[in-house]
């Protein structure tokens, strides 16, 4: 199987339907063979339902239902882990960044990238933007928090939260095996492990589309602050044995 699109889902029934027929339209026009794979977060609502009803219509199409929920980092870590895809990529729920994205992906893995991330920021990706900008305070707490995880955790990326991303099996499988934030700070941690391990990281403009409705909260920002500083100790106390495995 060349491509595993995962959702990481949480009380998203009023949302995954309109999601999964836009990534079944483009998945539908590919000539490489691919699944989708939904997994849900201990959703209360009816999301898992919702997923169901959609399986005679979408192909490919697997659930995992978690019944307990444990944060985005767990089950982007579940999924990443328990798909089947040459190249993995998760993506929002609210389909804020568009699967056709995935386009200007593939040529960079053609030329031996490890990990090709999407990027709202045109300093990392030229032509990157965003339909309607966010807050002032939202815009303030990620510029501020950016600066601290370049300086301690990813230098060199300046939209690290960005929920469009995409490993190869090998490096979906080296990173995530290792990684243990479950929420929020899960990117600057898989970020900041993928180079520790050496692999190549590229970045692709996107145009991102700002959902009213978005989970993420203005506390989700300082759980974020809070976690890079986990990261950063980790790191340079080789808790996650990265010294230990290059011997």
């Amino acid at each position: 199987m060349f491509l595993s699109v995962i959702i990481p889902s949480y009380n998203e029934e009023k949302r995954i339907g309109k999601t999964l027929l836009a990534v079944d339209h483009y998945l539908a026009k590919q000539k490489f063979d691919y699944e989708i794979l939904v997994v849900i977060d201990g959703a209360a609502d009816k999301t898992a339902e919702v997923v169901n009803n959609f399986r005679q219509m979408v192909c490919n199409l697997r659930l995992i239902d978690n019944k307990q929920n444990h944060g985005k980092g767990w089950v982007v870590r579940q999924g990443m882990l328990e798909a089947h895809g040459e190249i993995r990529l998760f993506m929002d729920a609210d389909n804020a960044t568009t699967l056709d994205h995935f386009d200007k992906m593939l040529p960079l893995f053609r030329e031996g990238y490890d990990v090709v991330i999407g990027s709202r920021d045109s300093k990392d990706a030229r032509g990157a933007r965003q339909a309607v900008p966010q807050s002032f305070l939202k815009r303030l707490l990620g510029n501020m928090g950016n600066i601290l995880i370049q300086i301690f955790a990813v230098p060199g990326i300046w939209d690290t939260q960005c929920g469009f991303k995409a490993f190869t099996a090998q490096a979906a499988k080296a990173v995530f095996s290792k990684t243990r934030i479950d929420r929020w700070g899960m990117d600057i941690e898989f970020l900041a492990l993928a180079r520790k391990l050496n692999f190549k990281i590229g970045k692709i403009p996107v145009y991102w589309i700002n959902d009213a409705a978005s989970h993420v909260k203005l506390s989700s920002y300082l759980s974020v602050f809070k976690e890079l500083f986990q990261v950063w100790w980790w790191m340079l106390t080789d808790s996650y044995g990265i010294k230990k495995l290059r011997k």
